[in-house]
């Protein structure tokens, strides 16, 4: 087959056509077949012809009909120029195609960082969709896995608000969508008809016909994210196999991002609800006896830490409540999950919880047999009501600061408890001691978080013992929640700002003043 004659206008000195070759004749069109050439290639002859043209700076190129060319002169006998133009109409388009795919890519790009930096599904998927109908269709339709028999679905249509409902569908409705939600390669857009799409997939206020569906999958981690449905009415062209190519990879982008916010969002939910059982519980009255606690984790960004404490009323008034208070060796999320054990063996020893030193030893095998190397110093004491509206008390420490009881005169008595640290030697010895509470009496415990708070006017001094006793004979018949409240600010006061810190736990056992009648609601979150 022989090669297509290129076209060759011939220009006179004046720069009008004073000729044609047949091929380009048949290039022109009736409206321009005069003796005047295109703009461009008229001012490049008028270059040529005064010396002007250089062409080192390339050739001059321009439309001719409806195609592209480059033109090169050739001078002829007579003082006219040959024109012989190169068809680079395929060279332009393809120039074109890279231009644009290279801006989709730019801006799919700037829209993946944004994608990437959201972390709630539901945002992420509004993001993608609405993205997918700026660059790729007039409407686009993302769908997210099924939780049981229902699925998210995103509506997202050009220039609208993109909607978001939660519905029950049948996959197998619309042609690929199936296979695209269990990760498989997606059908050619070719190969569906737009005529079998159900209505729910039609975005509201989407001007058809229905000229071209593309469904292509999300990938995801290791499982599919989902999948994501292209809508092209009949007023636009068919997807191309370049679109086709485009929108997988704009759909690999999103399908990465959403399966990031799924995993972040499960992670979160797990990490709430770990984070529930490991938090210390609100207190509050219980069988006619104040409780109250404060706590402050070393890290201010972390929620749970090495310091706990729990209140486990007794079945009723003439029970004991069983109140723990420690500090777990260590900070951050590896002392919480010891604290987390040491809270569920003693909830589990709550039986033998009459029993101090009992319940110490068994907590310390328990400690001694498992895999952690750490150990921890507790402070127990049960609590009960008396008739006359006096409260009992008995303390037990193991390793652990001495309680401090403040009478309602303001004076501070330290209570004479001692005994070894739990999970570190192989048998644990104790000291328990008993108090009464008159009314208006309270009974502080408290964490070593407190005490060795470092601050003070040069920066590297303890709090100290005798310096929160000091502080505590002013707070004579204060209440417990604003005694503690008012040690956690003195601590925290004393603190350099900015300076490294260990965790910080106060519980305050209180006898009102009064003679108040017994009972009120159990703390939330103890265990009875």
């Amino acid at each position: 087959m022989g090669r297509r004659p290129m076209p060759c206008p011939v220009l006179d000195p004046h720069g009008r056509i004073a000729g044609r070759n047949r091929a380009a004749r048949r290039l022109t069109t009736s409206s321009s077949a005069s003796d005047v050439p295109p703009s461009w290639l008229g001012e490049a002859h008028l270059r040529h012809v005064a010396g002007t043209l250089d062409p080192t700076a390339g050739m001059p190129a321009g439309t001719f009909g409806s195609r592209s060319y480059e033109a090169r002169p050739s001078p002829t006998r007579d003082g006219r120029v040959a024109w012989w133009l190169f068809d680079r109409t395929g060279l332009v388009e393809a120039h074109e195609t890279a231009r644009e795919t290279r801006e989709r890519a730019d801006a799919i790009s700037g829209v993946f960082s944004t994608l990437l930096s959201s972390l709630n599904v539901p945002r992420c998927a509004e993001v993608a969709a609405r993205t997918a109908t700026d660059h790729l269709a007039e409407a686009a339709v993302l769908i997210t896995p099924p939780t049981g028999h229902r699925y998210a679905v995103t509506h997202a249509l050009r220039g609208r608000r993109v909607v978001q409902e939660t519905r029950q569908i049948d996959p197998l409705t619309v042609p690929g969508l199936d296979e695209a939600l269990r990760g498989f390669p997606p059908v050619p857009a070719r190969w569906i008809n737009p005529d079998a799409i159900p209505d729910w997939v039609m975005p509201e206020g989407f001007s058809g016909p229905l000229g071209s569906v593309l469904v292509t999958p999300l990938p995801g981690h290791g499982v599919p994210a989902g999948a994501l449905i292209l809508l092209r009415s009949d007023a636009e062209k068919g997807f191309s196999p370049e679109e086709e190519v485009f929108a997988r990879l704009f759909a690999s982008r999103a399908g990465t991002a959403l399966s990031a916010a799924r995993l972040y969002s499960e992670q979160t939910a797990v990490t709430g609800t770990l984070m529930r059982e490991l938090l210390p519980p609100s207190l509050s009255r219980v069988h006619g006896v104040d409780y109250a606690g404060r706590y402050r984790t070393a890290m201010d960004h972390e929620r749970v830490g090495g310091d706990f404490y729990d209140v486990h009323p007794g079945p009723d008034e003439s029970a004991e409540t069983f109140v723990a208070l420690g500090d777990v060796a260590g900070k951050g999320l590896d002392a919480a999950v010891l604290t987390g054990k040491i809270r569920n063996t003693l909830h589990a020893l709550l039986p033998l919880a009459s029993d101090h030193l009992r319940v110490l030893r068994m907590l310390n095998d328990a400690l001694l047999t498992s895999h952690h190397a750490r150990f921890a110093t507790l402070v127990l004491a049960s609590v009960k009501r008396q008739d006359d509206g006096t409260v009992g008390l008995r303390l037990t420490s193991a390793g652990h600061l001495p309680p401090l009881v403040v009478r309602a005169d303001g004076r501070v008595e330290e209570m004479p408890t001692q005994g070894t640290l739990v999970g570190a030697l192989p048998l644990v010895t104790a000291r328990t001691v008993e108090t009464v509470l008159a009314p208006g009496d309270t009974c502080l415990l408290y964490t070593d978080g407190i005490t060795e708070a470092r601050g003070g006017p040069l920066g590297d001094e303890l709090f100290g013992e005798d310096r929160l006793r000091a502080a505590l004979e002013g707070c004579g018949g204060m209440p417990g929640e604003a005694m503690v409240e008012h040690v956690q600010m003195l601590a925290a006061q004393w603190l350099e700002p900015g300076s490294r810190h260990d965790d910080m736990a106060v519980v305050a056992v209180g006898a009102p003043r009064g003679g108040s009648t017994a009972g009120g609601r159990a703390p939330a979150g103890a265990g009875g």
